[in-house]
């Protein structure tokens, strides 16, 4: 027969269980919550289910939206990967969209208690060349800091905020609910990256091999043809 202490310790354990059975999802195991993509439901920073982020050590995906303040105190940081196919924007900038862009987030505040995002970036984008005319790929790897602004702080509040960063930042004002886009942030930061004109490196070694024949100026150069009759 069960003893005093002992009914009390087994309807204490009982009621352990059943507090984590409320607050796991119908059929999940509470020992499973650990990187099983879904979070609790206790208001903490992972408080939606299903969860809207996972921590950086548990899992590569990034979540579409982040709150940034939230984010900077928590001190988070993510790793993610971001098909080239799935930003419309830097689309039509590239040859096609095979490809991915690798990339970190980091949330944290400087040594002036700035808060900020760190962003990394690394990939491989598919341009033409056009010198050659021919498909190469363009290796990015950037790295960008951003010095956080909230979305009402506005006029000469905003400028003093922003003459305060340091010389690498980059001001990024949030709105007014502090909700970023990672991956927003990272289309931004490749289109920058993509040249004005894409040269891939080593094809000005194709003008030295093949020079243009005297020929070939006067058809591309009328002007060219105007002196050699001027010559005559």
């Amino acid at each position: 027969m069960a003893t005093g202490i002992e009914k009390t310790v087994t309807r204490l354990a009982r009621t352990w269980v059943d507090s984590l059975t409320w607050r796991t999802p119908a059929g999940k195991s509470p020992m499973a919550r650990a990187g099983s993509g879904w979070a609790d439901t206790d208001g903490g920073f992972d408080s939606v289910w299903p969860a809207p982020y996972h921590s950086a050590l548990m899992s590569a995906e990034v979540p579409e939206t982040l709150d940034a303040w939230r984010m900077v105190a928590a001190r988070r940081s993510f790793d993610g990967r971001l098909p080239l196919a799935a930003m419309a924007r830097l689309r039509d900038l590239l040859a096609d969209t095979e490809g991915e862009a690798r990339f970190s987030l980091e949330f944290d505040q400087d040594v002036l208690q700035v808060p900020f995002a760190e962003l990394r970036v690394d990939a491989e984008l598919p341009l033409i060349c056009q010198r050659s005319l021919q498909r190469f790929l363009q290796p990015v790897s950037l790295v960008q800091r951003f010095g956080l602004i909230r979305g009402s702080d506005g006029g000469a509040e905003a400028e003093d905020v922003e003459a305060s960063l340091l010389p690498d930042y980059e001001v990024l004002q949030l709105a007014d609910d502090g909700l970023l886009r990672p991956a927003e942030l990272v289309e931004d930061e490749l289109i920058l990256a993509v040249p004005l004109v894409p040269v891939q490196p080593g094809s000005e070694s194709v003008e030295r091999d093949w020079p243009v024949t005297a020929e070939e100026e006067v058809r591309t150069n009328p002007f060219a043809a105007l002196a050699a009759l001027k010559k005559t």
